[in-house]
């Protein structure tokens, strides 16, 4: 089977690593792909949001299937120009992806399916939240807990649109469950915690995500099915009862309140860096499921779950997020390797025949082990054999759980 991967990230280096192992898989493409998966399989320089490219690009390799990572040609519309050659893609239409790309979009279905959220304000009032509604990757959200700080959010989430959603501030604790769609059913995947904001001890800006770890305390797998059964399926059944199908994976951020679960957003594709924390626990065919899905019959589908723990550090540029890093020499790579640990591709170039940093967020860095500190620590080992002037991580990921 002939697997085409749309992206360039962490995300999608995790990905490729997980479909690189089955058995299925006879050719693994990537595009634009990076240097860590280019050591897995080829890489064509085709943009993430080139559809016509795109097209061109699966049509000659003859793709059996495409797996589309990042939200942006999503919500462009990139899938439905493939599904219109008739190739199979696992990510979701334009219209259902407006899930992810227009926060009223999902407040309105939400609403009519029934799913606990967070109150929408008329009237801005700190504390609050408040969030530009379209897409910002991960950095359009801003919570106020004074006036000045509602100030300068109304400011800066305006940079991304002219339209704002303001929310009550809830309180819990923040949780990230992913559920694989084929349009009509949901199928559970484990649930993550990661950390948005850059600094340790959540202080500082929000970013794409600084870290992350799985299992979750009190979320195995029943809990992440009933949270599935509760936030995903109703949304899952409004969205095809509207005539937009969502086949792809759902992700939803959920704050678990002392009143209950309440969804804080929806996503239309796998969460980064909740990815690379997420797969290395899956046992079983990945490209097995992402078919199913994609054919939209997942109805004999199940995620296999191991007991294991992983833990995702990021690697960041020393000015991230307000600039990232581009061509300085990393090292210490394959030593990270050597370590145990796997080390996924996320800002990356090669040059010179040396790997450079070309982004915000440079590497992602992930251990497995039996329990989440055990995983954490040898996180934190590999971290530290890494290398390059500026280099910044947080040192608090995972630092207080009970997995």
């Amino acid at each position: 089977m002939k697997v085409l991967l749309v992206g360039s990230g962490g995300r999608e280096h995790a990905l490729a690593w997980k479909l690189s192992q089955a058995e299925s898989l006879d050719e693994l493409h990537a595009a634009p792909g990076n240097p860590g998966i280019a050591a897995l399989g080829r890489c064509h320089p085709v943009r993430a949001d080139d559809a016509e490219g795109l097209l061109d690009l699966a049509g000659a390799l003859e793709a059996d299937l495409v797996v589309v990572g990042p939200e942006a040609p999503l919500v462009a519309g990139v899938a439905d120009e493939l599904r219109h050659l008739g190739i199979a893609v696992f990510g979701p239409s334009a219209a259902a992806a407006r899930i992810e790309g227009s926060k009223w979009f999902a407040k309105d279905v939400m609403a009519a399916a029934g799913v606990p959220t967070a109150q929408t304000l008329s009237v801005p009032r700190a504390p609050c939240v408040v969030k530009a509604d379209g897409l910002a990757a991960g950095k359009g959200v801003f919570v106020c807990h004074t006036q000045a700080e509602l100030d300068a959010a109304v400011v800066a989430a305006a940079a991304f649109g002219d339209s704002l959603v303001v929310e009550e501030l809830l309180e819990g604790e923040e949780v990230s469950v992913f559920a694989l769609c084929d349009g009509a059913r949901a199928v559970a995947l484990p649930a993550v915690q990661d950390f948005k904001r850059v600094g340790d001890g959540d202080e500082g800006p929000n970013t794409g995500g600084m870290g992350s770890y799985s299992p979750v305390a009190g979320l195995g797998a029943p809990e992440a099915q009933e949270l599935v059964e509760l936030v995903h399926q109703p949304v899952l059944d409004e969205l095809a009862a509207r005539g937009m199908p969502f086949v792809g994976v759902l992700f939803a951020g959920v704050m678990l309140t002392a009143d209950g679960p309440r969804v804080l957003e929806f996503n239309c594709r796998f969460g980064d860096p909740e990815t690379q924390s997420l797969l290395p626990r899956l046992e079983g065919d990945l490209l097995e499921l992402l078919l199913a899905a994609a054919h939209g019959d997942l109805s004999s589908a199940g995620a296999d779950v191991a007991d294991s723990a992983a833990v995702t550090i990021v690697i960041a540029a020393g000015e991230y997020p307000a600039a990232g890093d581009v061509g300085t020499p990393i090292g210490g790579i394959a030593d990270a390797e050597a370590a145990g640990a796997l080390v996924f591709h996320a800002g990356t170039a090669v040059r010179g025949g040396r790997i450079v940093t070309n982004g915000g967020r440079i590497l992602n860095v992930t251990a497995v082990g039996p329990s989440v500190s055990e995983a954490r620590e040898r996180a934190y080992e590999a971290c530290d054999l890494l290398s390059f002037p500026g280099m910044r991580f947080r040192r608090d990921i995972a630092a207080v759980t009970h997995v």
